[in-house]
C-alpha cells in the first residue's frame, strides 16, 4: 500500500497541492488483500457513455481527488473522520470506453471487492447509471434489497430515455424492478424541473416510493426533510446516492443536466453529515460532476469532495 503522506511525516502536514493524487491523501492501493481492516474505500467510476446531455463526468474522479483537502478535524462536529475511520483510495474500476455493459460489470466487481473485505464503498462517478452496479453489489453483499436515500433533480426512474433502456435516467427504475432496492424504504430529495412525467410518478406511487420536492426543502426546511427520510428508510442497510445536480447551478455549475432552483451547498452538506450519523450506511455514490466545463472551474469538484467528507464525518460521529 502506498502512503502518499509518508515523505512529509517528518515535516508535518502535507499541502493539498503536492504528492501523489489520492482522495484526501489517504493511502492508495489496488490490491484487495490490503483492504483487510479498512472501514471505507474510495472507488472511482470514470464513465459517461450513458449520458443523455452533456458528457464529461468521466473526468470527475480525478478532479474530485485533486480538489480534496488533507485530513483534519471538522470545526462543527469536533471530530476528524480520518482519525476515527481507516480510509483508503482503491483506485478506479477498470472501465472500458464505449462498452457500458462491461464497464458496469467492472464497477460492480470492484465495489464487491470492497464489500467482501468488510469495508464501505464510496464511489466517485461517472454518470448516474453507475448507481445500478453500485447498489446491486451492495444488495448482493447484504443478502437482499436495501434502503436508498437519493438526492437529485430527477427521479431516474424512467423505463427508457430517448428509447434507450439503460442510461443515467433509468437506474432507479431497474434497481427497484430487479429487487435490489426496497421501494418502501426509498426516498428521493430535491426533485424539480420538467422531467419525469405522470407515467413515472404513477409507477413510483404504486410501489410506495417517497418523493420529496424542492418545495418541500424550501417550505419545510432541510432538517424536517431529513427527519422524514430517516424515518422512511428506518433500520437496516441504506445506500446514499447524490447527484450533484440536486444543487442549484450557482453552487454546482459543472454538471450535465443543470436545473435552476436547487438546494444550497450548505443544506446538502449538513444533510449528508446527518444521514451518515443517523442511518446504517453501507455504501455511497456521488455522480454527474463535469469538471471540464469552463464555468465550473473547480467549484463543482470542490463541493463534491466536501459532500463525501461530510458523510464520512457523520459516519465517524456515529461510530464514536
Amino acid at each position: 500500500m502506498i502512503d502518499p503522506q509518508a515523505r512529509w511525516a517528518q515535516y508535518g502536514e502535507k499541502p493539498d497541492f503536492a504528492g501523489l493524487l489520492s482522495f484526501s491523501g489517504v493511502p492508495y492501493t489496488e490490491d484487495p488483500a490490503e483492504l483487510a481492516g479498512v472501514d471505507v474505500a474510495i472507488v472511482g467510476a470514470p464513465t459517461d457513455d450513458l449520458v443523455s446531455d452533456r458528457p464529461g463526468t468521466r473526468f470527475a474522479p480525478r478532479a474530485i481527488r485533486a480538489a480534496s483537502c488533507p485530513p483534519g478535524p471538522h470545526l462543527e462536529a469536533k471530530i476528524d473522520a480520518f482519525a476515527e475511520l481507516r480510509v483508503v483510495d482503491f483506485g478506479d474500476a477498470p472501465v472500458l470506453p464505449a462498452d457500458p455493459a462491461r464497464t458496469h460489470e467492472a464497477i460492480r466487481a470492484t465495489v464487491r471487492q470492497v464489500l467482501d473485505a468488510g469495508a464501505m464503498p464510496v464511489i466517485l462517478g461517472g454518470d448516474h447509471s453507475i448507481a445500478e452496479p453500485d447498489i446491486r453489489a451492495c444488495a448482493e453483499a447484504h443478502g437482499g434489497p436495501v434502503g436508498l436515500i437519493h438526492f437529485d433533480t430527477h427521479t431516474d426512474t424512467g423505463t427508457e430515455v430517448f428509447g434507450v433502456e439503460v442510461s443515467h435516467g433509468t437506474p432507479m427504475y431497474r434497481l427497484v424492478r430487479d429487487g435490489f432496492v426496497d421501494p418502501t424504504r426509498y426516498v428521493q430529495i430535491g426533485l424539480r424541473g420538467y422531467w419525469p412525467g405522470e407515467q413515472e410518478f404513477g409507477w413510483q406511487e404504486e410501489h410506495g416510493i417517497t418523493a420529496l420536492f424542492m418545495h418541500d426543502v424550501r417550505d419545510r426546511g432541510i432538517r424536517a426533510v431529513v427527519d422524514e427520510a430517516v424515518g422512511v428508510v428506518g433500520s437496516g442497510p441504506v445506500f446514499l446516492s447524490v447527484d450533484i445536480d440536486v444543487l442549484d447551478p450557482a453552487f454546482a455549475p459543472g454538471t450535465g443536466t443543470p436545473e435552476p432552483g436547487g438546494m444550497t451547498s450548505a443544506d446538502l452538506l449538513w444533510a449528508c453529515r446527518a444521514i451518515g450519523e443517523r442511518v446504517e450506511l453501507i455504501g455511497m455514490d456521488l455522480v454527474e460532476v463535469i469538471p471540464t466545463m469552463v464555468a465550473s472551474a473547480d467549484i463543482t469538484a470542490l463541493v463534491a469532495d466536501r459532500i463525501v467528507r461530510e458523510t464520512l464525518t457523520g459516519l465517524a460521529v456515529r461510530r464514536r
